[in-house]
This record gives structure tokens, sequence and C-alpha cells, in this order.
């Protein structure tokens, strides 16, 4: 799948920047596409027809709003086997959760974005003021490899809905799926302009982007120390910058919760897409009265999670993205062993059965300490680390113990654990294994970043206030 150019002004456009970046396959390690290095020039173009765009498009009437998402929707839907195959082919996503996750979720959040339009209040009455929402204007996207088109579409649904106009910059990992995006947005008559994309490097069309003076709105996710380099290149212009970055989230089980299912869901809700996800429940922090139950059952489900061809429908865990993640994860499983955690399942070198592929084995450790690296850093892996608690103090400490607050689980009985999730200082909570709502806003405390994407709060982010001020008769 070879890209060779961008996509500006409604029409696909040669890249000014020299070279191409190549895609490889995580699982067979060949070259599977390629797409254009686009520059800074390629910015200018993109940002100027995003403006000259958004003239007209802001003031769309939101009937044509609504269709455009419905339509994105439904091309979604017809797509998936193609779409699911590109990004596990990119990613190493197993095809399964890539169909239902990696392009089911980014259809259902473009139609709830077309039904929040439906009754959506662009504008109220406070005494003599008329409050009234108006789209922010041109906004820059940088986003990630491992969600890759639902984190796109998580940001591109809401700024159509609120008629922003937009230039996306795509992770050079798993950049494909957004070109075959660009195709669908273009076929479904989306107008030329409102829907910029530009591959390139993040150091140059990244970093550019950020600062661009005629950029309103920068939303970035990806790792927190990028993050930090958009903010300060976005600081310069004081544009609104909404940050979704890392995470070390904790799943805290209760001692009066169902443990052997608590222990079970645990592994899951630290390993989805092979434990490549910023909201992943990484900390678990179980009540030292019922260590040995847990442990034992953690340990026989991980060494029966094996790694294995992310087309084979049975897969649960694929490799890591690349070379360099796969390297990451294995310098953190060697830091655990030395610095004195326990190993209880998985550990170092190539899984069983898997002689090429930047796969990891899947592992679990315990008697984990708060000053060990893998309980503080985020490894962005198929590795969970336990610790253990006397009282829920204690717990409700070791939960907290993070830069991070993306994220988190509490399994229990419902009243205590609600009250528990209370105490957390993170986004979102689920409680006893409760689903992810794509309704529901999405961000963290801390440095797990800030703002919200999905929902109406979503929505909010792509929007100014303005209040205009009548006289008093």
């Amino acid at each position: 799948m070879r890209r060779e150019e961008v996509y500006i002004g409604g029409e696909w456009v040669q890249a000014h920047g020299e070279g191409e970046i190549e895609v490889i396959n995580p699982n067979t390690e060949e070259i599977i596409g390629s797409v254009p290095v686009g520059n800074s020039e390629d910015i200018d173009i993109a940002v100027s027809a995003a403006r000259t765009a958004f003239e007209s498009w802001s003031i769309s009437p939101i009937e044509d709003r609504i269709k455009i998402l419905n339509d994105l929707s439904a091309a979604l839907k017809e797509l998936t086997e193609e779409l699911a195959q590109t990004i596990t082919a990119e990613v190493g996503t197993p095809i399964g959760y890539s169909r239902m996750a990696m392009v089911g979720t980014p259809r259902v959040v473009s139609r709830s974005y077309a039904k929040m339009l439906e009754g959506f209040e662009w504008e109220h009455e406070i005494r003599n003021s008329l409050i009234v929402k108006e789209p922010i204007g041109v906004c820059a996207f940088i986003t990630p490899w491992n969600f890759p088109l639902h984190q796109i579409i998580g940001k591109v649904a809401p700024a159509i809905a609120a008629g922003c106009t937009m230039v996306l910059k795509p992770s050079k990992e798993a950049p494909l799926n957004a070109f075959l995006l660009a195709d669908i947005l273009h076929d479904i008559g989306l107008p030329p302009g409102v829907f910029n994309l530009v591959s390139g490097h993040g150091s140059e069309v990244g970093e550019f982007l950020s600062s661009h003076p005629d950029v309103d709105m920068v939303s970035f996710t990806g790792s927190t120390s990028a993050g930090v380099r958009v903010s300060q290149a976005a600081a310069p212009t004081v544009k609104r910058v909404t940050l979704e970055l890392g995470g070390k989230s904790a799943n805290v089980i209760l001692d009066d919760a169902d443990v052997i299912r608590a222990a079970k869901s645990a592994i899951g809700a630290c390993f989805q897409n092979s434990g490549q996800t910023c909201s992943a429940l990484t900390r678990l922090i179980i009540p030292k009265s019922h260590k040995d139950e847990i442990l034992e059952i953690i340990s026989s489900r991980v060494n029966g999670y094996n790694p294995g061809n992310p087309l084979d429908e049975t897969t649960r865990c694929g490799p890591m993205v690349s070379k360099k993640q796969q390297q990451s994860v294995l310098s953190y499983i060697q830091s655990g062993i030395e610095e004195g955690a326990q190993l209880i399942a998985g550990g170092e070198g190539m899984p069983e059965g898997c002689n090429s592929g930047f796969f990891v084995r899947p592992t679990a450790f315990s008697n984990v300490t708060p000053d060990m690296k893998i309980w503080r850093e985020e490894i962005f892996g198929p590795v969970l680390v336990i610790a253990t608690y006397e009282n829920e103090d204690d717990a409700l400490t070791l939960a907290n113990d993070s830069i991070y607050g993306l994220s988190g689980g509490v399994w229990g009985s419902n009243e205590r654990a609600i009250e528990f999730a209370r105490k957390m200082r993170t986004g979102q909570v689920s409680i006893n294994g409760g689903p992810f709502n794509i309704s529901a806003p999405f961000g963290g405390y801390k440095q797990s970043g800030n703002g919200r994407e999905l929902g109406m709060d979503g929505l909010e982010e792509f929007l100014e206030i303005k209040a205009i001020q009548r006289p008093v008769e």
C-alpha cells in the first residue's frame, strides 16, 4: 500500500518533503507500504486550505454535518474488514480486536456525534446576555499508533460536528489507515479543505503544526514527553491545547470483592491490544489476605496467554508495534528482575513458537514496591505489576502513587467500590469491570493530560463561548 501524495484542499497532491516513510508489519518484519514525507511547506498549504474552508464550514447547516457524520459511520461499517486488516498489519493488533475496537468503536463514535447534534443547544440566555457557542477554528491533530483510527476519529468527528476545519498528522508507525480515512471523507463529500492530511516526522511536521500561528487549537495524543513539547511549541501563540498522554493506571481489588472474577479480569484489563494501551490497568493492588489465591490465578492465566500471529482468529496477544518498542518492553522486564520483583509469569526472551516478529512474553511481577521502575513508569506492553496492601487507606495511597491519572479500576461491593473510586485521582474508573462508554468523557488528571475526548465534553473542546450583552429595557 504505497501512498505517494498528501491530501490538501480536497485533492491528493505531491508532498514537498524528500523521501518516504516505510511501514513495517510487526508480525512479519516486512515492509507493507509507505507514505510521503511532508514538510513545513505542506503544513503551510494545508493550514491555509483549512483556514479558507472554515469561513463557510463554520456556518454550514447542522443537517449537513449530521449527514457527513452518519455517512462516515456507514462507510466505516462497510469497510470494516479492509480497515481492520490494515490496522492489524500496521500495529500487530489481533484481528478480532481490530474489528471490534479499532474500527467498530470509531464507527459508533461518528454516529454518536451525529445524534448529539440533533438536540445540541448552540445558544442560551442569561439575563440580558445571549451566550453563543461557536467553532474554535482551524485544528491541528497529532495522533498515535496504538489505536490509530480510533484516536483520529475521536478528534475528527467532534471537530466536524462543531464546524471546525483540521489538519491531521498521523503516526509514522501506523499511517495507512489515515490515508484510507481521507479517501472515505473525500468520497462521502466532505467539502474541500475541511479535512487535510500531511504525513511526516513529528520533529518537523508535528512541531511546526503545533506552533503555526494560523492554527487555533492543537489536539495531541501520545507520550507525556512529546505532549510537553507540543505545549511548549503552542505556547507563544496561546492556542488551545488538549492532551491525552500516558498512564500507569491502578486496578484495586478490595477485600470484599469477588476475588476470582477480579483476578481473571485483571489480565485482559492490562493486556488488551497487547498491553499497548494508555488506559490499561497495569498496576494491580491486592489485599495481602488474598495474595496467594490471586497470584495463583494470575500466574496460570498469564502463562496461558500465548502470543502469536495477529491474523489468527484465536490470538489474544500480538507483537509490539516496532523493534524499538519491543526492546523498550524487554528492558523494563529486565529492570523488574534486577530490582528484586518476583517474576510469576513470562520474563525475558521471545515467546515459545515465535521465531520472528517484535514479540515479548506476557509477564507478571509480584512483590513490586513503589520505588521500582516498573511501578512508576509506563511500560506500554503486556507487563502486569502487583503490590499488596494491609488496609484500605494503604490501597488508596498505592493507587494514587503515580504522576499519571488516566484510568483505574476497583473491585468490591458496589457502594464501597464507588466510594473508593471517588478518592482516586484519575479521569476514569471502572467498577467491577464496568465497560468502556463512548459517550462518557475520556481524559486524565496530572501528567496524563488535560481536556477531554468523546461525548458532550469532547464536543465542547472544539467550541468557543461568546457572551453578547443586550441593553436592558
